[in-house]
């Protein structure tokens, strides 16, 4: 009896967020005209803050979700959203960056090229977003993917026009499986540096991106600074014991300092690529002059210390997981390490709690990456010429319709259509308002609708750190 109690009890909390046609009755009653009224009519959505900004009505919310989708009486979870109010009458955005959201107002490049509403979602399992007690194995891209649909059904009937799903990086792959998963909900979708690792093992590509991105003489630089990190390991590991002793920080999950050590200089070249331009390469140090000092601050600000402790590493123990179970993660080979090394890239599970199970699901991003070359409509990926994770990226088949891959000249993980060259980002631009259903005239202009504002419109691409997208 309470079994069956208990399961009535979640059901009632999970009504009418599952039907589209429920959530119109209650949102669109003749008393609740506020949109604040009508966001909170949606049953599971309450109201955590409201911010103002000019020109827009800004919520932080929390929305009941099933821990389950496949067993929706099985528990539930609140998912942490926002969402940048404009206009009923406008499109709406939805944007997820695949970690945590933001609570401050925040435009993406799309929702200013359409000047509409922004649905922000943060990703399951990162906090204060996460089931308690935690059931890793419900962590997965279609758990994820189906977290979305249940939002843009609930809040479908509030934001009737036209919808955009888009994102950076992680975001962009997120954006990419909810398409797969649910290719009826969006309009369209514009994925930013979405990296797509197919074949976990063959990594190839990488390497070949090492060989040519930049200039030679930028690329000798580089190398030959993480090579005299590793080359003085041990003067440069004492200040490191010292700054995580003076900081409390542990290197449980990752083992040793040792090992976190190696992990933050094999980050150093990629992550200079990845959130750096080439116009910054005679700003490396010389790698034969550079004092202890010089060099292990320099690591610091590409790279970062802290990253690989306990501390650093608890926040993205869900991507790590993720990385370590269904989508992949880079193993590059480093010549000009030879004999340096002791552990070489490691891999996610060394930088998840071993309490967490992990295996690896090999079928799930090639199933990604066929439906995309052959079913992929009305989605748009653009890439930076010098980001690494562009080198394994999504790529269009015959079956594709509607949709452009594009990559922007020496931009690196920041890449956006503003980036484009010029035919590039007018077509692309022009395909973006079509998606979103603007006026004629808009979309022959081929113009964003709203302008430029410095505070909403910063980079968002730029989530974490390096070896991570």
């Amino acid at each position: 009896m309470r079994k069956a109690l208990r399961w009535l009890l979640s059901l009632v909390v999970l009504i009418g967020t599952v039907s589209a046609a429920g959530a119109a009755t209650a949102a669109t009653r003749p008393e609740a005209a506020d949109i604040k009224d009508r966001l909170l009519s949606v049953p599971g959505m309450s109201l955590i803050e409201e911010k103002p900004y000019s020109g827009y009505r800004y919520f932080v919310l929390d929305y009941v979700q099933p821990v389950d989708h496949r067993h929706p009486s099985k528990g539930t979870f609140k998912q942490r959203l926002t969402v940048l109010h404009k206009d009923t009458n406008r499109p709406t955005v939805f944007y997820t960056s695949g970690y945590n959201v933001s609570t401050n107002p925040g435009r993406s490049e799309p929702t200013r090229i359409v000047d509409g509403n922004q649905v922000s979602l943060e990703y399951r399992f990162f906090t204060p977003s996460r089931p308690a007690p935690a059931d890793w194995s419900k962590l997965d891209i279609w758990q994820a993917a189906s977290d979305q649909h249940r939002i843009f059904q609930a809040l479908k009937p509030v934001y009737d026009k036209n919808w955009l799903a888009t994102g950076g990086s992680k975001g962009g792959m997120t954006a990419t499986y909810y398409e797969r998963f649910y290719p009826r909900d969006m309009d369209g979708v514009v994925a930013y540096v979405a990296p797509n690792d197919v074949v976990n093992n063959e990594d190839s590509a990488y390497d070949r991106f090492f060989e040519t991105v930049g200039t030679k003489e930028c690329r000798d630089r580089l190398n030959a600074v993480q090579r005299e990190a590793l080359v003085r390991r041990a003067p440069l590991q004492k200040m490191y014991a010292a700054e995580s002793a003076a900081s409390g920080a542990t290197f449980t999950t990752v083992g040793t300092l040792d090992k976190a050590y190696e992990a933050v200089v094999l980050d150093l070249v990629w992550g200079f690529w990845q959130y750096h331009l080439e116009a910054e390469c005679p700003q490396v140090p010389d790698a034969k002059t550079v004092s202890d000092e010089d060099l292990y601050a320099y690591v610091d600000a590409i790279s970062g210390w802290s990253f690989y402790t306990d501390q650093g590493l608890d926040p993205y123990t869900p991507y790590y997981y993720q990385a370590g179970t269904q989508m992949g993660s880079p193993n590059i080979q480093l010549p000009h390490l030879k004999g340096l090394t002791k552990y070489g890239y490691q891999p996610p599970r060394n930088f998840v709690p071993r309490s967490i199970p992990m295996k690896f699901q090999p079928s799930v991003m090639r199933d990604v990456d066929t439906w995309v070359k052959h079913h992929a409509t009305r989605m748009l990926y653009v890439y930076g010429q010098n980001d690494p994770w562009g080198a394994e990226r999504f790529r269009l088949g015959k079956g594709a319709k509607d949709s452009y891959v594009y990559t922007a000249p020496g931009a690196n993980h920041g890449a956006n259509v503003a980036g484009l060259v010029a035919d590039e980002k007018a077509k692309a631009t022009e395909r973006i308002l079509a998606w979103a259903g603007v006026a004629p005239a808009a979309v022959s202009a081929a113009k964003p609708l709203a302008t430029y504002d410095a505070k909403l419109d910063r980079a968002n691409t730029k989530h974490d750190r390096t070896l991570r997208p």
